[in-house]
């Protein structure tokens, strides 16, 4: 019996699918940034949608490539490796973009954060305390690093659950 499917490994189709996540998320990002100057607008959740569908659509095309058949294991590396990739790609950008691009805007998410600290009845030393901790994990090189521990860990999440559902292992005696 001859088979004409390839057999692809789960690293390489999260890889691509890992970048072409990252830049649309990338995007997103970027019109969120420019556009709206609120970040806890419900549209902050975008970015999560378009991991979740990038990870449905890299699940479908290994199975594609792989004969239809995608155990719950292969489809947990291609999620991990999709949103590492993903996060990597989305943080490097928010990384420029607030560094070089728009250096004063996390200076207005301060002052906002602030106002609505102290409007939710926050004491002086501990809004200062807060907006300190804030600042000093979301400016900076070390807010790439976060940023992407933020997506692997979003991603794996979203990959525990869709895998469950995306997975059609190879029946064992065939």
């Amino acid at each position: 019996m001859t088979s004409t499917t390839t057999s692809v490994s789960p690293t390489t189709v999260g890889l691509r699918y890992g970048l072409i996540t990252g830049l649309v998320i990338t995007a997103v990002s970027f019109l969120q940034l420019a556009l709206i100057s609120d970040p806890e607008t419900p549209l902050r959740w975008l970015s999560g949608v378009v991991l979740g569908v990038g990870i449905v659509l890299a699940h479908k095309r290994f199975k594609q490539l792989n004969g239809g058949f995608m155990s719950y294991g292969e489809g947990l590396g291609i999620g991990a490796v999709l949103a590492a990739v993903a996060g990597l790609l989305s943080s490097f950008f928010s990384f420029l973009y607030l560094k070089f691009v728009d250096p004063d805007y996390m200076n207005r998410v301060m002052e906002l954060t602030r106002s609505r600290l102290e409007d939710r009845g926050m004491e002086g030393a501990q809004v200062d305390q807060a907006i300190a901790s804030i600042a000093k994990y979301s400016t900076g090189p070390i807010s790439i690093v976060f940023g992407a521990l933020g997506a692997l860990l979003l991603g794996f999440f979203l990959t525990l659950a869709i895998s469950a559902f995306t997975k059609h292992t190879r029946p064992e005696f065939e």
